[in-house]
Parts: C-alpha cells; structure tokens; sequence
C-alpha cells in the first residue's frame, strides 16, 4: 500500500522527522533553506500534507496548484500566513499549535517589557564600547515596573499569563482592551480591569501587545496610538509584524515621546525598519519568543501528531477548520 506523501517546509528536530517517516514518505529539508513562493508550489507536487512554519504562505495560487493537498499543519501558534478561508473551501485541513508555548512566551515578553523598562540593552551596549568610565546617579536610569501599570492589548491564553506575571509577582495593576470584555473569573484574580484602547494608551506605564495578526489589527498601533502614551512608558510587541507602524515607533523613540521599546516581531521580517536599527531606546530580538528548547518540541510534536491524524484517519488535536474533517 502506498504511504502519502508528505512535506517537510523547514528544519526540524531528526526526532519529529523519524517520527513522520514511520508514517508517511517525508521529503524534508535539512539545509533550512527558505524557499521561494514557486519553489514551495513545486516542491509540494504529489504531497498529501505540509509540515510548514511561519515563513511558508499557503495561498489560494499555492492550493489550486496542488489539488491534492489534504493537510496544512503549521508549527505555529499565529497562523496568519496561511488563508485559511482558501484552505476550508478547498477541503484541506489547517491545524496550529496553541497553548504549548503560552508560558513560554509570556516569560520572554515579561523579559523584554523588563530590559525596556530598565535600559538593559541600551547600558550593555554602552559597557561593551568601554564607555563605563564611572558612576553616576542618573546613568541608565529607568522606570520601575513593580507597582507600575501594565497595560496589555490582547488578552488571551498569552496576554493573561503576562498579567498573571505582573500582577501576582511584581504587584502591577493591570488593565486590559480585548475585542471582549473576559469573565469575572478571569478578571478578578488578577485585579484586571477592561479599559478601552485609549485609556490603555493613555494610562499604561507599560504596554505589551499579544493580540493575533488580522487585517483589521493592521497597524493599530500608529502615530496616533503613541501619542497618546506617557513619555515614560515602554511598548513592547511578542504578537506580530504588522500590528505596529514600525515606522512611526521609530520616530517616536528618536524623537523620545516614548522612553523605550521592545520587539520580537517585526513587519516584513527578516527585514527591519533601518529605522529602528539606528535608535538606542529599543530591544531587539528575532522572533524568539517561544525559542526554549521544550517549547520547541512540543509545538514540533504538536504539529506532527495534527499532520499523523489529519492523514490516517484520527481527529486532530488542533484544528482550525475543523469544518472540513467530517466524521472520524
């Protein structure tokens, strides 16, 4: 009996690529070469399922071009880069991998709104050059973040582990914007209180973006959202490119009407605003967020057992149209 064929996008661990081949015959791509839009359609000839990351976009030319495709498992939690409305009209299945990266993630973005805060790069920086001559009172002198509030734009499985850090660990009050307001019992423990964006903008020491990449979430941090921020406050971004005008945050921390900021994502990464790059008061990193060792096994793991049972018969674990599955 002939095994479906499946494609492997980037690489991943040996481990998750000897599982796959137990099932399926795996064409996968050890040299983590990123591939062109053309080449990936190519490369997905004959292929029943594609094991793909952040940097594959699955499109309707893609799919139209591989009518074969049966399953698109991306290990990924934010699925932005795959039109999932093509993918359900077409009957192919998408999975994604949440929650295995949840804690993970909050931990880095309380990591970077802290090195924001406290000047952490910005004073490295400065050691490294030998710079460091003495002391002085004001040298590097941030804000606190305890006792501080901690605005949070996005407030799901992510967002509120970031709150639960702020205000159970460092006494934060926490305010929140969400499409929809959260449950008393979400609310309460955390002393979370739903503000609108504004209020947000305008009250938060420190803001920290965790909402999904939409259209509509499109630059919904722009020049006039920063404006409203305190010249004191910090922003940090662990969600995606593209929620912030990368441009008009450069501006406004050259021209210091925010203290500092903090990016993990970046709008058309690998690619970076030069803009950013010449400013001292921003953390930068390459999208790292969820880049611990376990976390990154389990969100492998997670995509291969969606792409195991989206190919032999079983339910997924996570789905994103699961419309498309009919009885199992």
């Amino acid at each position: 009996m002939t095994r479906p064929a499946v494609l492997v996008a980037r690489a991943v661990f040996p481990e998750v690529i000897a599982r796959l081949r137990e099932h399926f015959d795996v064409t996968d791509n050890p040299d983590d070469t990123v591939w062109s839009a053309a080449e990936l359609r190519a490369r997905l000839a004959g292929k029943a399922g594609a094991f793909i990351t952040g940097s594959e976009r699955i499109d309707a030319a893609l799919l139209d071009a591989n009518p074969q495709l049966k399953a698109v498992c991306t290990m990924t939690v934010g699925y932005n880069h795959i039109d999932v409305d093509a993918c359900t009209a077409r009957g192919v299945l998408v999975t994604y991998t949440p929650d295995v990266l949840t804690e993970t993630t909050a931990d880095f973005g309380f990591a970077l709104m802290m090195a924001a805060a406290r000047r952490m790069a910005e004073s490295e920086r400065f050691l490294r050059a030998g710079r460091w001559m003495k002391w002085s009172y004001d040298m590097f002198a941030g804000s606190d973040v305890h006792g501080a509030t901690l605005g949070i734009l996005g407030m799901g499985r992510i967002g509120q582990a970031i709150a639960r850090r702020g205000a159970l660990g460092f006494g934060m009050q926490v305010i929140y914007h969400n499409r929809s307001r959260l449950d008393a019992a979400v609310e309460q423990p955390l002393g979370a209180r739903w503000v609108d964006k504004d209020t947000l903008f305008r009250e938060a020491d420190h803001v920290v973006l965790v909402l999904p990449y939409s259209p509509a979430a499109h630059h919904i941090v722009g020049e006039r959202e920063l404006a409203l921020m305190k010249p004191t406050a910090t922003l940090t971004n662990v969600a995606r490119g593209g929620i912030v005008d990368d441009a008009a945050l450069a501006k406004a921390l050259a021209e210091r009407r925010i203290a500092a900021a903090a990016l993990d994502v970046f709008e058309g990464e690998p690619n970076v605003h030069p803009g950013l790059l010449e400013v001292p008061n921003v953390v930068l990193t390459p999208h790292i967020a969820s880049a611990t060792v376990a976390t990154r096994r389990a969100m492998a793991d997670l995509a291969a057992d969606n792409l195991i049972a989206a190919l032999t018969g079983a339910r997924p674990p996570t789905p994103i149209n699961p419309q498309v599955l009919g009885p199992r």
